[in-house]
Order: C-alpha cells, then sequence, then structure tokens
C-alpha cells in the first residue's frame, strides 16, 4: 500500500492548521487507499534552510535534515495542509520543500487549503510550481475549505460533517491513481 504523508505546514502559535490535518488524516485513513502518516512541520523543527551544501548534491551535515530526507523518502504521496499567509503559502512550506530535492521527485502531491473567503487558494496556486519544480505532480483536484472557522468545535477539533466528503474522495482517488503511475518513476 502507498504511503501518504499528510504535511500540516502551519508552524504558528495558536494555529488551527493541526486540526485541519488531524481530520484529513482520518478522511485519508477512512479512503482505505494508502497507509497515512501525519507530519506537523512544527514537530520535524526544521531552522532556516541551514544546510552548506546544495539539496542537489544529498549530502546533509544536519541531523535534522536527514531526518527529514528519511521521512520523505519514505512517502510516495503528500497532502499539504496550507493556510494563506498574506495571499501566499506558508514560508514554512517553501522551507520544507527547499531542503530537499531528489527525494522529492516522481511523487503526486495535492492540497486540503483552509481559509476565509478564498479557503486558501492563493496558497496552493503559489504552492504548485514549486512542486513542479522538484518533479513532482501537484494535482488540480483539492479539498478548499472557505471559512473554515465556522467548523472549528469548542473542543478544538475541526469537524464539518459530511460537507468536504465527496471533494475528499475524488482528490483521493486521484492522488493513489497518480501515485500508482509515477510509481514505475520512483523505481
Amino acid at each position: 500500500m502507498p504511503r501518504l504523508a499528510v504535511v500540516v505546514t502551519s508552524t504558528r502559535e495558536g494555529r488551527l492548521g493541526l486540526a485541519v490535518g488531524k481530520w484529513f488524516e482520518e478522511q485519508a485513513k477512512k479512503h482505505g487507499g494508502f497507509e497515512v502518516e501525519l507530519v506537523d512541520l512544527v514537530e520535524v523543527g526544521l531552522p532556516l534552510l541551514d544546510e552548506p551544501n546544495h539539496p542537489n548534491k544529498k549530502d546533509y551535515q544536519k541531523d535534522h535534515t536527514k531526518a527529514w530526507s528519511a521521512r520523505v523518502t519514505a512517502a510516495d504521496a503528500f497532502v499539504f495542509v496550507v493556510p494563506e499567509y498574506n495571499y501566499g503559502m506558508p514560508p514554512a512550506l517553501l522551507n520544507a520543500l527547499d531542503y530537499l530535492y531528489h527525494e522529492w521527485h516522481y511523487k503526486a502531491a495535492a492540497f486540503t487549503s483552509y481559509g476565509g473567503q478564498s479557503g486558501g487558494l492563493r496558497s496552493v496556486q503559489m504552492a504548485k510550481p514549486v512542486l513542479t519544480t522538484l518533479r513532482m505532480m501537484p494535482l488540480p483536484e483539492g479539498v478548499t475549505v472557505q471559512f473554515f472557522s465556522k467548523h472549528m468545535k469548542e473542543d478544538g477539533r475541526f469537524d464539518p460533517g459530511d460537507a468536504f466528503d465527496k471533494p475528499t474522495k475524488i482528490m483521493l482517488d486521484e492522488l493513489l491513481r497518480w501515485t500508482t503511475a509515477l510509481s514505475t518513476l520512483r523505481a
């Protein structure tokens, strides 16, 4: 079964993205097409890119980079859980992507975005060209949660009920197709 990393990209104090990520993790597990791992960039703890060598050389000096490399290498596909920061993607996402190069190649990626009126779509649109440069396949299908705070519960959970069941299934089905198709290039 392919491995899916659900990556929570917001690292702000007081963030709500972890709740959205945990919700999506459960949706992906229910889907049943992937072995699912939740990856929180706060826990990964990457400082602003601090490797002395270009990622293309894969000559990592820092333990945090070696651990990040192993985690990304182990995943076959990604769902990035992204908010929108000032009409763009979270800096922690760009930093996490920039740490590595070869490890991203030939892997499919999708987005669960959240925010206000735009639902984080501008963040997704900013991230996609970066992914293609890393030889990833960003999918057009995604889960976009507008006005996500109305789905936040008093106990801190994100719970939109079944409002996103259909787009989540469509996205995960397509992600599985691409992940399977790209497996020959990753071999």
